[in-house]
């Protein structure tokens, strides 16, 4: 039996298994629901600085489950602007709130062109994704 994982429709997405919301050039980022099933339980997130400059694709941080450790790419680029420090004491919030309060950094965007790169809800390259993630996983 599969799972149905959600996938809300205002976010756009990337084939890391990231989410990210937009509103005006900030960016929020997190990681999917599926995301944080397939890595576990996250024991430990290394935020990264406020201030610093990232590329979109360039690893933003490392996060550590008890089965999994694992670069998060940026899926912007821009200037952090603010890191979710809750996630220092509690790094379950991924896991337990993945789209809420287990979100990892908020980015202003320096070229939002590039949300043209990712993908929505919907989409039909979202579904072939999901689809040929699904049968990884099944194998």
């Amino acid at each position: 039996m599969s799972v149905i994982w959600n996938y809300p429709d205002s976010l756009y997405y990337d084939r890391k298994h990231g989410w990210l919301a937009v509103n005006g050039d900030l960016a929020t980022q997190g990681l999917t629901a599926y995301g944080q099933h397939l890595a576990g339980k996250i024991m430990f997130i290394e935020i990264p600085r406020l201030g610093r400059v990232v590329r979109q694709g360039e690893n933003l941080l490392s996060m550590e489950s008890g089965k999994w450790v694992g670069r998060i790419p940026a899926m912007v680029s821009g200037k952090i602007v603010a890191v979710n420090q809750e996630l220092e004491e509690n790094p379950a919030l991924v896991n337990d709130s993945p789209y809420d309060f287990g979100w990892l950094v908020k980015i202003e965007m320096s070229n939002p062109a590039e949300l043209d790169e990712l993908m929505r809800a919907g989409s039909v390259e979202m579904k072939e994704f999901l689809e040929a993630e699904q049968k990884r996983r099944d194998r």
